[in-house]
């Protein structure tokens, strides 16, 4: 039999599970965001833009964190000679997770 205290741990356990869900969607959202982002300052549009965003995406898991991302849309924007600052980049990846967050909610 369940104690209450059984009953509240896995309440949070639940929560935790959920709202960790949540923050891989909300993450694989922006980076997919970000790369479409980058992908029209990179000049490329329909499946290559889709494309480059995806690889975006794919490029989160090559770290911890989201040092990696951007690391990628860095390298690339500097292959192709297009002016960004690096202050540029973070804010778009700052203003894209909440907009990933608004589109998250939004669709829940």
């Amino acid at each position: 039999m369940a104690t209450t205290f059984d009953k509240r741990e896995e309440g949070f356990e639940k929560q935790f599970a959920h709202d960790e869900e949540l923050r891989f969607k909300a993450t694989a959202r922006r980076n997919k965001l970000l790369g479409l982002w980058a992908a029209e300052k990179l000049g490329l549009t329909g499946t290559d833009a889709n494309a480059y965003a995806k690889a975006v995406v794919m490029a989160d898991f090559e770290e911890a964190g989201d040092n990696d991302v951007f690391k990628k849309v860095r390298k690339d924007l500097d292959d192709k000679k297009v002016t960004a600052s690096d202050q540029e980049i973070r804010t778009a990846m700052v203003d894209l997770m909440a907009k990933a967050i608004e589109e998250i909610k939004a669709s829940g």
